[in-house]
């Protein structure tokens, strides 16, 4: 084993330790003036610090209602709300189609971990309206599919003015239609200061994973969010006007959405207790509504409170809504959002076991690529039959690299062979594995789905429990899919070698084949039972598809057409293409160096 070798390998298990790092971690959009802070020294700012001082009260008239909490309860197919007329505000949000990973109620907005506060600027200073008893003419309801309740919170001031806000909730989905107005109250040049405060409550089953993927996403001319830390506060603000902001949980979001008039001064802040085994993290967002809408009674906005799925929140009416779903980077997001996704829905109405469908999935696209992986074979098959003329070029020049390089591009012009055919269809296949890696951890539809001994798919499946946890983000835990990956990967890179000659270089591939599943083992050992399933089933599928191709190709014939071809271009018949007559320039040059460095050498002894 060589220096080069050596060095080679290093860099790629640096390279591996550091995509590791960076790659799991989706941090969707580049966040903008965001500072970081440690938990212990960080301030809150002030619109949105919990000991703020308190302001003065309203005065309500006689006709107000006594200062009594009430709730108000709306039931519809997906969620159960209560609002209470103490700041006619939402006091819980559940969720009645989802549980949480230990089956308890999943609540999005729960009682003791929310806090909304709407601070109204008057002539006499600010005044808390949270802090206010509203009164409502709404009763509890229980909706049918296609019915809605409107519920109207009231309160009356003095000099006859008074100040509403309105709530609209449909009997199915999760979007409230909000809208806050008043009569005659307010000054018409200053924003109404709206913040929300929202303990993000374990829902999933790895405290770790979650602290570093929940955060807060805010639509300004595009998607932007707070930047991810597991150990540390995060804040941002922005002066540009945002369009909708949601508080985004792995799978859930809790947001809030302009109509016509877009936040303002919109500050987001979230802070972490990595000792804290109940909260996942406290996001905080402060934001500003324009007064003179409240006046006109066009301050109209809209509440998401539900699963961050992507055919339900690319139905919600705000722009660019959709990319709430993380579907990786830009050059593979239409990979994902124009097929894949669609793909997948497709196959949800006829499968309902995801086990299955991921098998059928795999199926489909490996059947579309079928091309693909023949080509691939071809040319493999072309490289085995060269195998014998190849190892001898390299003992006619043991130790003269440039030489066998240079040799091997004269058989392969000769044939008419390109070594780069076989790889081109296979570096074809890699924007649909990268695209499913960034789209399996975000896919809600395989969250709390079993198969076989994986009790839910959208994570990992711990079949082995360690006495330890072993770093860089491997756990504390053996996931058998994705040894079975590593298994089949692993065999799929044997079977491959048989069939490929060795070529010259400082790295040997067929070596590089089979470590470089071994480092994946590790990378993707906490990753979701789905995608490590997914690889397993395609690389046994791309196996069984090159046995299967096998049987059908004939060598003999092969082997005619090469020497067809070594025969046409001996007599000048066929010209060199640019890329060949590239290389062939490149490795004389080079081997015209090396001769002028020689003949240095031996000048320089000489003297």
């Amino acid at each position: 084993m060589d220096k080069n070798f050596i060095i080679g390998l290093v860099l790629i298990m640096l390279m591996l330790i550091g995509y590791q790092l960076l790659v799991p971690k989706p941090v969707e959009p580049t966040p903008v003036a965001q500072v970081k802070k440690d938990a212990s020294t960080a301030s809150v700012p002030s619109s949105i610090a919990p000991d703020s001082t308190q302001l003065t009260p309203i005065t309500n008239d006689t006709a107000a209602v006594a200062a009594v909490a009430k709730d108000l309860v709306i039931e519809t197919k997906d969620a159960r709300v209560v609002f209470s007329n103490k700041g006619g505000v939402m006091k819980e949000v559940l969720l009645k189609n989802y549980k949480t990973y230990d089956q308890k109620p999943l609540y999005l907005i729960a009682e003791n971990h929310n806090q909304f506060r709407i601070d109204f600027p008057t002539q006499t200073g600010d005044v808390r309206l949270t802090d206010q008893f509203f009164s409502t003419d709404a009763t509890d309801q229980t909706l049918a599919e296609k019915d809605s309740a409107v519920i109207t919170y009231r309160i009356d001031l003095k000099n006859n003015q008074s100040i509403e806000q309105t709530y609209v909730v449909r009997g199915t989905g999760y979007v409230i239609d909000y809208g806050i107005k008043s009569n005659g109250a307010g000054l018409s040049d200053k924003s109404v200061r709206f913040d929300w405060s929202n303990d993000l409550l374990q829902l999933e089953n790895d405290m770790s994973k979650n602290r570093e993927v929940v955060t807060i996403n805010y639509y300004t001319d595009d998607l932007q969010s707070l930047a991810t830390s597991p150990t540390s506060n995060e804040e941002a603000k922005t002066a540009d006007p945002v369009k909708w902001f949601t508080i985004k949980h792995k799978y859930f979001l809790a947001g809030l959405i302009a109509d016509k008039h877009p936040f303002s001064n919109v500050e987001m802040r979230a802070d972490v207790n990595p000792s804290d085994s109940v909260i996942v993290k406290t996001m905080k967002v402060s934001a500003g509504i324009p007064m003179s809408a409240i006046q006109k009674g066009d301050a109209n906005y809209q509440f998401y409170l539900g699963p961050n799925e992507y055919h339900v929140v690319d139905k919600v009416k705000a722009e660019n809504f959709d990319q709430n779903v993380y579907l990786g980077y830009a050059f593979l997001k239409p990979i994902n959002k124009f097929v894949l996704v669609p793909l997948f829905n497709f196959l949800e109405k006829f499968i309902s076991n995801y086990g299955l469908l991921i098998i059928c999935l795999v199926l489909f696209v490996k059947t579309l690529l079928t091309p693909l992986t023949y080509k691939s074979y071809i040319s493999m098959a072309k490289m085995k039959l060269l195998a014998p003329e190849l190892e001898q070029i390299r003992a006619q020049n043991p130790d003269d690299l440039a030489k066998q390089q240079q040799d091997q591009m004269k058989l392969y012009q000769q044939v008419g062979v390109s070594p780069l055919s076989g790889c081109v269809p296979v570096l074809a296949t890699m924007p649909i594995l990268f695209s499913l890696f960034f789209l399996f951890p975000n896919l809600i539809e395989l969250r709390q789905q079993s198969f076989l001994w994986a009790s839910d798919l959208s994570t990992y499946d711990s079949f082995v429990k360690l006495p330890f946890t072993v770093p860089f983000g491997v756990g504390n835990h053996i996931s058998l899919f994705t040894v079975l990956m590593t298994a089949s990967s692993i065999g799929y890179a044997y079977y491959n070698n048989q069939i490929t000659p060795t070529q010259p270089g400082p790295v040997n591939m067929k070596v590089l084949g089979y470590i470089m599943p071994l480092m994946f083992m590790f990378v993707l050992n906490s990753f979701p039972a789905g995608l490590t399933f997914y690889y397993f089933v395609s690389n046994v599928v791309t196996i069984a598809q090159q046995l299967l191709i096998k049987r059908f190709v004939n060598e003999d014939k092969i082997r005619n057409i090469l020497e067809e071809n070594r025969k046409k271009n001996a007599n000048g018949e066929k010209k060199q293409t640019k890329f060949q007559k590239y290389l062939e320039k490149s490795l004389q040059a080079a081997e015209e160096a090396k001769k002028k460095q020689a003949e240095l050498e031996k000048r320089s002894k000489k003297k």
